[in-house]
């Protein structure tokens, strides 16, 4: 079985670029190239449409993304049941979370890990915290840290880590049309630039926050990712909610100050994630048990 291919297939499929995909793999572009024509052709059908800019999935190259990732956790599977005769667990598995996750609690997990089973090799990616869960069940990753959803897939394990509020959070220094202390009526709440994010966890607290209190926000800028909202309030744009935990780890903590708005948001509960399925691993089993 050619598993290289299928893994080149996936790095393509997931960078939809040619360079950091052959950087991924460690081959030149130009066989990258070759080997996924020589997929393509053996096949039958074209997986990538692609011109001198872009490179995109077709629809058959979607339904075989499924199928590469299927089978290569399975060869890894069959292949150390079949070939490893000691205690000592060896392979790759993936984990992916955000940047405060990574330095809040992946560091001393994966110190304890590596003591543990020094065999195994961590794919580690880092990113939008609220793409974190989609990546567990569209295959892409293994495990990932991140807050708990409201309503959790059924084909989902999550292990609590940890709680971390969620704050409003404004800048030290007096900036126009933002304040450095709560607001006290509705108007004044409709009137402040609100810095949000896209979505996830955090966007339905705050969405169902104004709900509650008959707010219109005044929706000033919506972010991917809670470090850029410190970043944005911290220079003065307005307004931001963010999970205590990213503050604490942020270099602009001393340019932002929280502020004390009542009724609180709900706090976000943090964990791993992983399909309960691919427990039956047991790489992914052992960093789970870790916990």
């Amino acid at each position: 079985m050619n598993t290289k291919a299928l893994k080149q297939f996936l790095a393509l499929a997931e960078t939809l670029h040619f360079g950091r995909a052959s950087d991924e793999c460690h081959i030149s572009i130009s066989a990258l190239s070759r080997n996924i024509r020589s997929l393509e052709e053996e096949l039958g059908v074209d997986l990538f449409n692609r011109d001198n800019r872009t490179v995109a999935l077709t629809r058959e190259g979607k339904r075989f993304v499924k199928y590469a990732r299927e089978t290569t956790s399975q060869w890894n599977l069959i292949r150390h049941e079949l070939t490893d005769n000691s205690d000592q667990l060896s392979g790759e598995i993936s984990i992916y979370c955000s940047v405060t996750a990574s330095y809040s609690f992946l560091f001393e997990l994966l110190n304890r890990f590596r003591q543990v089973h020094p065999h195994i090799e961590i794919k580690l990616h880092t990113g939008d915290p609220d793409k974190a869960i989609t990546r567990i069940l569209d295959g892409i990753e293994e495990i990932t840290i991140a807050a708990r959803p409201v309503t959790m897939h059924r084909g989902l394990a999550f292990k609590p880590i940890t709680k971390s509020p969620l704050v409003f959070i404004a800048p030290v220094e007096q900036q126009p049309n933002v304040p450095t202390t709560s607001p006290t009526t509705l108007q004044d709440w409709e009137k402040i630039p609100m810095i949000v994010s896209e979505g996830g966890v955090s966007r339905i607290r705050v969405d169902d926050w104004f709900s509650e209190l008959n707010i219109t926000p005044n929706i000033y800028a919506q972010v991917a990712g809670n470090e850029a909202i410190v970043s944005m309030v911290s220079l003065g744009f307005g307004i931001g909610v963010v999970p205590k935990i990213v503050l604490d780890n942020s270099p602009l903590m001393e340019r932002v100050q929280i502020l004390d708005v009542q009724p609180e948001l709900e706090p976000y509960d943090i964990g791993l994630f992983t399909l309960k399925k691919s427990l039956k691993n047991p790489l992914v089993e052992a960093f789970w048990e870790l916990m």
